[in-house]
């Protein structure tokens, strides 16, 4: 089932983009981009962990596939701004070898990426969070067992459900809103594995 990609994330097919992004200082140039918008590279540098002249160079090479762009000067127009051409990304595993392997290495790196997000989200912010918020968080862990098509028919229907929050416009956002992260995986086992109704 086809979502019609309904939070309007660029779509990553060229097997030699997904190896480009698939770098710890590019992924995380583009997620801050995507989440604060425009910055400089000198502005970017202590969120990805490189020099300003490491990191411009690394946001020339996402450049070069599409992934970022020149964004509308700031006060110092001597400073190049750079903007992410989509609020969010999204890619599908190419049915050719190189392909598949490039999108394993974009994977990894943006599972390992994220790794450390719940534990620090649990040890920095849950415990400044008020009651009410701290309620509202969720943490699951389920086991299914569904066929394909109804793998793809719920992921849809959460994309669906996702996608009026998503694309909403900042100016149509809440007051009382509040930034949230979710990470949604959805990891099906091979056909191999040990199977059977979760318990």
């Amino acid at each position: 089932m086809d979502s019609g990609n309904r939070f309007g994330d660029l779509e990553i097919t060229d097997p030699k983009a997904m190896r480009a992004l698939a770098h710890p200082v590019r992924l995380a140039a583009l997620e801050r981009l995507q989440r604060y918008g425009p910055a400089t590279a000198t502005q970017l540098s202590p969120h990805v962990g490189a020099t300003p002249s490491v990191t411009s160079w690394h946001l020339r090479h996402l450049a070069g596939f599409g992934l970022v762009r020149d964004a509308e000067p700031g006060a110092d127009r001597r400073e190049r701004r750079w903007g992410a051409v989509a609020r969010g990304y999204r890619f599908e595993v190419p049915q050719d070898e190189e392909g598949r392997a490039a999108a394993q290495v974009l994977a990894g790196e943006m599972f390992a990426s994220r790794a450390e997000l719940p534990m620090r989200w649990l040890t920095e912010t849950a415990p400044r969070l008020e009651p009410e918020w701290m309620g509202a968080a969720m943490s699951n862990n389920t086991g299914i067992v569904v066929t394909a098509g109804e793998l793809a028919a719920l992921k849809d229907a959460m994309e669906e459900l996702l996608a009026p929050y998503v694309t909403r416009e900042p100016a149509q956002q809440p007051p009382d809103g509040r930034a949230v992260r979710m990470l949604l995986y959805a990891l099906p086992e091979a056909a191999d594995e040990e199977s059977g109704t979760p318990e």
